[in-house]
């Protein structure tokens, strides 16, 4: 993972084309609603802006499905990062086309403006190799450097992503390399021992990364509705809880694999179970079977106090997934309760982005981890082993 980054680099008189993700939640108003991702990518463009580069940011928003439209325009993110730079960013009206060049080429040291929306064009994530080429040759003529700061694309071969590195010098911003550090934590000889924590509904999505995980980690801890499948394999009743029967087996041999390779593999004690998918449903802690018209929602208190002896000593850990239902007040105590065992940790305590991500904000303990990735998709692949095509494409130092 020895990537260039921007610190190797001057980049004064540079046109810097720098891939941000500005995916902001906008309310119907067409207002921000959370402005994290804006001000994650500040260091990299104060970074710029003090070297006298020539700043053009680009970003996508939402999925305008390679059509014009208003409703995804970069225009309230052009404006908060006016607000927040204290300096003007002007928002052009396209991200390609002689108009754009001439912008660009009128720009002086140190001064920003942001493309519009690349996902206007569907070239921007064509499955077409030639169609992608010709989109990021046009992109390329407005760069003499790429910076890739997206985490949250890193995983994905868009134009904007990798497509420019085929035209000049790509290197990585600090968001993505501070990105790259954390999991480095994980990845590369990390210091034992290493716990991953994997919630979310499905194992099915989650096969990937537990095979890659016992090569990496001391213990597993299996909660969120992917535990269910696991208990049904070992003859536990589940009720009307989230169940993968395709993927028994698949569980099973996981389990099998875990202990042939020394890794203590950790399902819950006990669940909260409600006879309803409410916040109005009636509820009840079963350690046991989950009766027929019942559903697991939640990890049960003697589970937070059994994850919490699993993590108690531990030099690295890392979560992916919630372990219930956080969104429904009444099955937030689970990922509640252990999100605060991990946010006391003597650890580097890694949250894997996504509904981890959003949980840990929830309740107030974003500052109290290591570190929050801004990436659900590309850090579950990063995990998983796999390269990501944004990482691949930057230059080595």
């Amino acid at each position: 993972m020895a990537k260039k980054t921007i610190d190797d680099v001057s980049f004064k008189g540079l046109r810097t084309f720098v891939r941000c993700d500005f995916n902001v939640p906008l309310n119907d108003a067409g207002e921000i609603t959370n402005d994290l991702r804006i001000a994650n990518a500040l260091p990299t463009i104060k970074k710029l802006i003090a070297d006298g580069g020539k700043v053009i940011l680009s970003s996508h928003l939402g999925r305008p499905k390679g059509e014009k439209n208003a409703k995804f325009s970069l225009a309230p993110v052009a404006a908060r990062l006016t607000e927040l730079l204290g300096q003007d960013v002007k928002l052009l009206d396209d991200c390609i086309g002689s108009a754009v060049e001439a912008e660009v080429a009128a720009l002086g040291e140190g001064q920003v403006v942001l493309l519009e929306n690349v996902r206007f064009h569907a070239a921007e994530t064509s499955k077409d190799e030639a169609e992608l080429k010709a989109f990021s040759a046009e992109l390329a003529k407005l760069a003499d450097i790429f910076v890739l700061d997206a985490f949250g694309t890193a995983h994905r071969a868009q134009a904007s992503v990798v497509g420019l590195a085929a035209h000049v010098e790509a290197v990585s911003g600090y968001l993505l390399a501070k990105e790259l550090e954390y999991f480095g934590k994980i990845l590369d000889a990390p210091e034992k021992p290493v716990v991953a924590v994997l919630g979310g509904a499905k194992v099915s999505d989650k096969i990937q990364l537990i095979e890659n995980m016992l090569d990496k980690v001391d213990k597993v801890i299996v909660g969120g509705g992917m535990a269910y499948t696991f208990q049904y394999g070992q003859g536990r009743k589940v009720g009307n809880s989230l169940l993968e029967k395709d993927y028994v087996e698949l569980a099973m041999s996981l389990i099998e694999k875990a202990k042939a390779k020394g890794v203590e593999l950790i399902l819950p004690v006990d669940t909260v179970i409600a006879d309803d998918f409410s916040a109005t449903a009636n509820t009840q802690v079963v350690s046991g079977d989950i009766p027929d018209g019942w559903e697991g929602i939640d990890v049960g208190p003697e589970a937070v106090k059994q994850f919490n002896a699993a993590v108690a000593d531990a030099k690295v850990v890392v979560w992916n997934g919630p372990l219930g239902v956080f969104e429904i007040e009444p099955f937030s105590h689970g990922t509640r309760g252990f999100a605060e065992v991990v946010a006391n940790l003597n650890a580097t305590t890694i949250i894997g982005g996504g509904d981890t991500a959003t949980a840990i904000a929830k309740f107030g303990l974003d500052d109290k981890v290591s570190h929050v990735s801004t990436g659900g998709g590309a850090s579950l692949e990063l995990l998983e082993g796999k390269v990501l095509p944004g990482v691949a494409c930057l230059a080595e130092k």
